[in-house]
């Protein structure tokens, strides 16, 4: 039987074999023909010498991730396991790096294949569509890359806006005015914005019109220009507001479109503006799509699952 030694220099092994080793059960998981001993700051792996040189190959992409992002943890780990590991290697360094220094020192980077692709066709590409699950990272590392624009003087403002589409709740029962009825649907927004800016700085920011958050019944009528513009929820417009948003796009503007097409929320009669602009658009010079998937997802372990349980219903129906 064939032996392979790995040495950890420079990596807390505590960290990177996780608690009670858990890190090492995902990979005695994935390479159950392989017997898998880890102590001190010492692998040991027995086994066929073809299922060795995978193991390194996937092991080298573990100590990178664990290198550049000072964590480990379950996502990470099965999306590298799972992955072409090539597309691991060669993502380009400039998608890698920092996108943001957040609110207290906090590194903004996108973390995973599809999220570097996204950075890429921003970069490239004046509309793009980022179109995945929950949790897969489009409205973070969305507002992440307005925020660099917007602090590399690329743009003048930021734009973020979302249909006002009631999923199962009554905005209209819901009291103050509109801003007040309107903030709670914005959340998710305003708390990407709260990791990357500071407070004053952020509130500054939203009084002078910088950064301006608004329901997509605020855009009809505007041009867009010297913005980074995104539209979130992108699966509630219709065919119209979709239509609409498009076409208010201006001189030096970027506008980031993200949508899961497996959460509508409109009445069954309509047709989402997302799924039917994905189709009308897809060969559009100058207009990349870019599709996140489970492996992308970095919530809580468990939202990977129940995205797993809930396709099986869903292509069914």
């Amino acid at each position: 039987m064939n032996e392979l030694i790995i040495e950890l220099t420079d990596i807390s092994p505590r960290e990177f074999f996780g608690q009670n080793n858990e890190n090492i059960d995902l990979l005695k998981k994935h390479f159950p023909k392989l017997k898998i001993v880890a102590r001190g700051n010492k692998i040991k792996v027995y086994g066929d010498e073809d299922l060795l040189d995978e193991f390194d190959r996937r092991f080298d992409l573990l100590t990178s991730h664990y290198a550049k992002y000072n964590k480990l943890d379950e996502n990470s780990i099965e999306r590298l396991l799972a992955s072409n590991g090539q597309e691991e290697i060669q993502s380009s360094e400039i998608s890698g790096e920092v996108l943001v220094h957040g609110v207290s020192g906090r590194l903004i980077k996108a973390q995973t294949v599809n999220q570097r692709r996204l950075v890429d066709a921003a970069r490239n590409s004046d509309m793009v569509f980022a179109v995945g699950p929950a949790g897969t990272g489009k409205t973070y590392t969305g507002v992440a890359l307005a925020v660099k624009a917007l602090k590399e003087k690329q743009v003048k403002r930021i734009i973020l806006t979302r249909p006002a589409v009631e999923a199962g709740e009554n905005l209209g029962f819901l009291p103050g005015d509109l801003k007040e009825k309107l903030d709670p649907y914005m959340q998710p927004l305003y708390d990407a914005l709260r990791d990357m800016i500071a407070p004053e700085k952020l509130v500054h920011y939203l009084e002078n019109g910088t950064i301006q958050i608004a329901p997509m019944a605020f855009m009809r009528g505007r041009t867009l220009d010297n913005a980074f513009v995104i539209l979130d929820e992108a699966q509630n417009t219709t065919h119209a507001q979709m239509k609409m948003f498009l076409t208010r796009m201006g001189k030096n503007a970027k506008f980031l479109i993200n949508g899961d097409p497996g959460q509508i929320d409109l009445p069954r009669r309509l047709i989402s503006g997302l799924k039917e602009a994905l189709l009308v658009l897809q060969n559009v010079e100058g207009i990349e799509i870019i599709y996140l998937d489970d492996k992308d997802v970095i919530r809580h372990k468990l939202v990977k699952k129940v995205i797993e349980a809930y396709k099986g219903i869903e292509h069914n129906n």
